[in-house]
């Protein structure tokens, strides 16, 4: 069986650990959990007709403060870049991390998750960013780590895209 390692990335806060934890153990928890390091979790899915372990590795947020470590991303087959949909500056962050990761790592298959789509009335990222992400060739998906919108879809679009490639 192939296994492939996925890294979660982005800011402090904007729900990383949660669509984890809705993926692999399909729960929520509303008491907020800083992740210290790295969480290493396993997920065995089914990708185009073959089984794939999927190793995710749940990285501390970044912030002005703190910079993350590029060595946890060696050997990394895919991310999920997530940004909180809620407050405009986390995907201004994401993408300038995801620059970094790409001049540092290389191009890998990646999946940009606007999560906490269950806050639409607090929703601060207009629809035409939006499209303007996916005419640049951002696989996006609105999720939401409460409610479980649209995690499962985001998890499969990577290992989609990781076979693939």
């Amino acid at each position: 069986m192939l296994q492939k390692k996925v890294c979660m990335l982005g800011s402090f806060s904007v729900g990383k650990s949660s669509l984890v934890r809705r993926f692999i153990e399909s729960i929520f928890d509303e008491q907020y959990h800083t992740t210290i390091g790295v969480k290493v979790d396993k997920k065995v899915v089914n990708a185009n007709g073959e089984d794939l372990t999927l190793m995710l590795w749940d990285i501390y947020g970044e912030d002005v403060f703190q910079k993350m470590r590029m060595s946890y991303l060696r050997g990394m087959h895919g991310y999920l870049l997530v940004v909180d949909g809620t407050r405009r500056q986390t995907l201004d962050d994401a993408l300038a991390l995801n620059e970094r990761v790409v001049s540092e790592i290389g191009k890998v298959p990646a999946v940009l998750a606007l999560n906490k789509c269950d806050l639409a009335d607090q929703w601060d990222i207009e629809p035409a960013q939006e499209t303007q992400l996916t005419t640049a060739g951002w696989t996006l998906e609105r999720t939401s780590a409460k409610t479980g919108d649209a995690v499962e879809n985001a998890f499969s679009h990577l290992a989609q895209a990781m076979l693939a490639k």
